[in-house]
């Protein structure tokens, strides 16, 4: 029940410079941040790489307001690429990004090249959709200038008309561009349907945005219930499915519907958030599954941290916790 409430709590100034004030939070954040800067997260990548896991690497931030910012957002996945070519782990590592970071959200005029008309997606202003665009269209082409790709993290309802559109021109060009679906959605099985076509790359979860019911499941079980049909969907498609899950009901049916759908190990792979399960993350590599490390880094990790608090009460007892030992 608690979840909500944090959610909402995520979107807070005044919670933000609390939880950012608090003396607990390091420690904690240090569980699901790998680091601030690339050069923190770069000794993570190689350790991971080594243990027989891959990555996908998110630069945390998503609350941007100013066109600066988002060219700021874009430049710092640039650099990361460049890193990863240095070291020659780019068939190892590929990026998440959220659009929203890229200026997907900002009211802005023209925005960049992307083709759209000015009414936009959705009947909405194109701005800051071609602004996304033009941000994110440099770095998907130089992840695959480095043998890797970029996936379209989903965020909230409103936002995702213009993501999957986003998805689908940059496919044009990069046809391995990977985008997020959530099983809490009522939208998400078209969606999937849709999406499970030959050269798609999907991740499915369950969802962590703060969403009414009118356009989302509100009961654990049911969401549970939605998770496994679409999973069921993307392994029996042409794409290849990717099931972020810490749960272990839900990947043990995975590997299930895989078998029936009569994929390889290669043809399929399994995500989780760095700092969670890791015994289980070692666990599934070393039996030959692919095995994918969500590893996030960046100063402005108060959103990412919030939802991860909200996931699971575990988490946020932990959070507890160590503000009390601490105080």
């Amino acid at each position: 029940m608690l979840g909500p409430v944090i959610l909402a709590a995520s979107r807070s100034d005044k919670m933000r410079r609390f939880v950012s004030a608090a003396p607990g939070t390091k420690q904690v954040v240090a569980r699901f941040i790998a680091g601030e800067t690339v050069n923190d997260v770069v000794p993570i990548v190689q350790d991971l790489a080594a243990r027989g896991l891959e990555v996908t690497l998110d630069v945390v931030g998503e609350d941007i307001t100013t066109v600066e910012q988002s060219h700021a957002a874009r430049d710092a996945y640039l650099e990361l690429i460049g890193r990863l070519k240095e070291l020659g782990l780019g068939e190892r590592a590929e990026m998440s990004v959220k659009l929203s970071m890229f200026g997907q959200s900002l009211d802005v005029e023209g925005g960049g090249s992307g083709g759209l008309s000015a009414e936009g997606v959705g009947g909405r202003r194109a701005g800051g959709h071609e602004l996304a665009l033009a941000n994110v269209r440099p770095v998907v082409a130089a992840a695959a200038e480095i043998g890797t790709t970029v996936t379209l993290d989903a965020e909230d309802h409103t936002t995702l008309d213009s993501m999957f559109a986003i998805h689908e021109e940059l496919r044009k060009d990069f046809p391995q561009t990977g985008c997020v679906i959530q099983a809490y959605l009522f939208r998400t099985e078209e969606d999937a349907r849709r999406l499970a076509a030959a050269g798609s790359r999907v991740r499915i979860v369950k969802g962590a945005y703060k969403e009414p019911a009118s356009v989302a499941l509100q009961d654990k079980a049911e969401i549970d219930k939605a998770y496994v049909r679409i999973m069921k969907i993307l392994m029996e498609g042409e794409g290849y499915p990717m099931i972020g899950s810490h749960d272990p009901r839900l990947i043990a049916v995975g590997q299930e519907l895989a078998r029936r759908a009569g994929r390889k190990p290669d043809e399929y792979e399994f995500q989780m958030l760095y700092g969670i399960r890791t015994e289980e993350q070692n666990r599934l590599a070393a039996e030959g599954h692919r095995m994918r490390v969500y590893t996030a880094y960046g100063t402005d990790w108060y959103g990412y941290f919030m939802r991860r608090l909200a996931e699971k009460p575990a988490n946020l007892l932990f959070f507890v916790r160590s503000i009390l030992t601490k105080g």
